[in-house]
């Protein structure tokens, strides 16, 4: 690994790992807050349908947003924003407040990870992003082991409060990270005078309904991938509650849970980014959705801690693999000058679906009992994951996996 090379490509890594670090401390914070003023956990669980409800309200016109600005400007600005929002939290005592200011978080979220995405391929050479998105999984899952561990430490010092303030701190650290990389927006002839308006986004719409129809094995990968993140997210909605009541693990053992978890997205991350040159991409999807959701359900069948905790590694280390060749897939066949429309219009879709599984497997928790509803939603992600190993395992499409054919003819597509 050149050093040169690879300068850039690790200061990116570094700042989205201080974001994505400070982001889950931000959320155990913030949990505990509105827990302790309230006493409700409905009141918790408002925060995390605001995150899909954001996403909702900002699909319809952020990506249009995005591919027409230097997505590195944007980055810095939308990190300046949440940090501010952020930093303001700990001042407000009414709930209502707090939950516009978060959905106002959530909203520059949202409008983040399609700008990063696409600026992540601008700035990463072909041949180089499959072992750069490994590692970006990595730097994402040590955020996700070490934040819950810092949020710790922190309320032992302080309080939540604290915890706050230094996500805040660290959203600002990560726009000065970003500020020493090269700007890559490349205006091309007339995009100069191009407005931003409501014919602008229902033209970009056109555009990429017209690009989902004339490229249907991308679209059809990307929304039933998206199926994975559904599955996922309604699952885990369950994840605690299941491990509690059903397994009667405490508190203290749920945690550790948690990190087995974490250490599997690790291994499985380094394991990606050093066979990174061995590894097809439509093998890493294949076999990374159908063992993720085999996790869930040796975790949905277990009766002991031991059988958990090979159901927690065995998915978040398939996860990494899947996630790995997804987004590798993702960068080499979108193109990157409609890549954030893209995203933003199928992940519309995808915020919908989510919001409709998790109210749907909550409910039916609520109704039957844990685990026959754990079950059931596993072996169902388990045949979602079949037919997508079928789909991007065919012969005919193996072009849109190969690392040197893939398509990139589109970029010039508008």
């Amino acid at each position: 690994m050149s050093f040169l090379r690879w300068k850039n490509p690790l200061m990116l890594l570094f700042g989205i790992g201080v974001s994505n670090l400070g982001a889950w401390i931000y959320l155990i914070a913030l949990n505990l807050i509105v827990l302790d003023m309230t006493g409700s956990p409905l009141a918790v669980s408002v925060l995390y349908i605001l995150i899909p409800v954001a996403t909702l309200f900002t699909n319809f016109w952020a990506g249009s947003f995005v591919d027409r600005l230097y997505q590195k400007r944007l980055m810095i600005l939308l990190d300046v924003f949440r940090a501010l929002f952020i930093f303001a939290l700990p001042f407000f005592e009414s709930l209502f407040l707090i939950y516009i200011f978060v959905f106002f978080i959530n909203v520059a979220s949202s409008i983040f990870e399609p700008t990063s995405m696409v600026y992540m391929t601008k700035l990463i050479p072909k041949s180089d992003r499959q072992r750069f998105n490994a590692l970006r999984n990595f730097i994402n899952s040590c955020g996700f082991i070490l934040g819950p561990s810092i949020a710790g430490a922190l309320f032992l010092i302080g309080s939540p409060y604290l915890a706050i303030y230094t996500n805040s701190i660290a959203l600002f650290i990560s726009a000065m990270i970003i500020m020493l990389l090269p700007n890559l927006k490349v205006i091309k002839e007339g995009e100069g005078q191009e407005k931003f308006n409501l014919k602008s986004i229902i033209n970009d719409w056109k555009v990429i309904l017209s690009y989902g129809k004339g490229h249907k094995h991308i679209t059809v990968v990307y929304l039933l991938f998206g199926g994975v993140t559904v599955f996922m997210t309604a699952l885990d909605s369950l994840e605690a509650a299941f491990a509690t009541e059903v397994l009667l693990l405490s508190e203290s053992t749920y945690g550790f849970l948690v990190s087995i978890a974490g250490v599997g997205i690790v291994v499985g991350s380094l394991i990606n980014a050093f066979l990174s040159k061995y590894l097809k991409i439509n093998l890493l999807i294949g076999l990374g959705v159908i063992f993720t959701p085999v996790g869930y359900l040796i975790f949905s069948i277990s009766n002991k801690f031991a059988i958990a905790a090979i159901g927690f590694f065995l998915l978040t280390f398939s996860l990494s693999f899947a996630n790995t060749g997804f987004f590798t897939f993702y960068q080499n066949n979108v193109p990157v000058n409609i890549m954030g429309r893209f995203s933003s219009v199928f992940g519309i879709i995808e915020a919908m679906m989510i919001i409709m599984f998790t109210i749907t497997i909550g409910l039916s928790a609520e109704l039957f009992e844990i685990r026959p509803v754990y079950i059931i939603g596993s072996a169902v992600f388990l045949i979602l994951g079949l037919i997508i190993n079928i789909i991007v395992q065919r012969k005919s499409k193996s072009n849109y996996y190969n690392q040197k054919m893939s398509v990139e003819k589109s970029n010039l597509y508008r």
